[in-house]
């Protein structure tokens, strides 16, 4: 059904023209739910891509040229100190009309400095070994060696870590919506049904409880796929004949 339209009464319970029920206008649930996860998906996408790819570039970098890392750690300790409710109410409020963009830019600049602490202690060690000393003392250059030498082997690393930025970009952007400081009222998000519904709870709650398993499973799904990607380390079992 169109997800604007309604199609039941206010909070009615699950029936044949409505598998999930009616939210607190009467619209099909199950329909706003099919159509409200695209733009959360999305956008925690572009997030957990965004802060991946900084974190990645800016700690090997950093463990290239240590002066840079120490700026690069003591900018990160600054930022880790913002709450992250307060840093999207400080950004998206300040931002001209605010919206999705607004919150796709704080949750970038909330990730980075955890990402970046991680990708730094990670890249260390493969700085300090003796085929990237090589390299340098070759003559290479900077993007040379993080491009070439370093990144390739953070692949573990990096795989785990945007895992984790997805799950926390969900929970960033999940947690505006519901505060409507990115989407507003008619849009179709799972954080919105969450809010405009939870007053009508007792009486149709599967307009709350199905928006909320979805955002869990949704997280649980993309952190369960990034481990899989991992590669395998360790000496594996010899069998002694």
């Amino acid at each position: 059904h169109p997800v604007d339209a309604p199609r039941t009464a206010p909070y009615a319970g699950p029936g044949a023209d409505a598998v999930l029920g009616g939210d607190q206008l009467g619209r099909d649930v199950l329909s706003r739910l099919l159509a409200g996860g695209r733009e959360l998906v999305l956008s925690a996408l572009l997030v957990a891509v965004l802060v991946t790819g900084t974190a990645a570039v800016l700690g090997a970098i950093g463990a290239v040229r240590p002066l840079v890392g120490r700026l690069v750690e003591r900018t990160a300790d600054m930022l880790m100190l913002l709450p992250a409710v307060l840093g999207i109410l400080l950004v998206t409020l300040s931002w001209p009309g605010g919206g999705r963009l607004a919150v796709i830019v704080a949750a970038v600049v909330l990730g980075v400095p955890y990402a970046v602490r991680l990708t730094a202690g990670a890249a260390a060690p493969v700085a300090a070994s003796g085929y990237v000393e090589a390299a340098a003392a070759g003559g290479e250059r900077l993007w040379y060696l993080v491009v070439r030498e370093i990144l390739p082997n953070l692949r573990a690393t990096l795989l785990a870590l945007f895992g984790l930025r997805f799950v926390a970009a969900v929970y960033l952007v999940a947690t505006a919506g519901f505060l409507q400081v990115g989407p507003q009222p008619p849009a179709a998000d799972w954080a919105l049904m969450i809010r405009e519904n939870s007053s009508g709870i007792l009486l149709n709650p599967w307009a709350v409880v199905a928006p909320s398993v979805a955002i869990g499973l949704l997280a649980l799904s993309v952190n369960l796929a990034a481990a899989t990607l991992v590669p395998l380390t360790g000496r594996k079992a010899v069998t002694v004949l």
